[in-house]
């Protein structure tokens, strides 16, 4: 087969994934919000208690914002006091998995002196 025939169309970035992984990495506190979770912290108040200088205001937005991603989700429960959780949704999962990838990736090219 003859590929010089074939004429490729321009390819443009993830223009919404791109502004995702941006945002959230931009965000000092997403990272280690995840680490809260994975470390099964799930109340906004624990996590505000097991950070120095993470505050609520701080923290209602990242989660906000993570909330607005699909890669956290809000559950309340109808208690008194009432209780509120976070978890990571399906997507967030994926979305994890791509941000320790390039964790690994920044780890190689920290090692390799790039």
């Amino acid at each position: 087969m003859n590929n010089k025939n074939i004429k490729f169309s321009r390819k443009s970035a993830p223009e919404k994934s791109a502004r995702m992984v941006e945002t959230i990495v931009g965000c000092k506190w997403s990272l280690t919000v995840y680490n809260l979770l994975n470390n099964d912290i799930y109340r906004p108040g624990e996590m505000v208690r097991s950070v120095e200088g993470l505050t609520t205001k701080v923290l209602n937005a990242c989660l906000k914002r993570n909330i607005e991603f699909g890669i956290l989700e809000r559950e309340t429960f109808n208690e008194v006091p009432p209780r509120v959780e976070y978890k990571v949704t399906t997507f967030g999962h994926k979305f994890i998995n791509i941000l320790t990838e390039l964790e690994k990736l920044q780890l190689e090219i920290d090692d390799s002196h790039l």
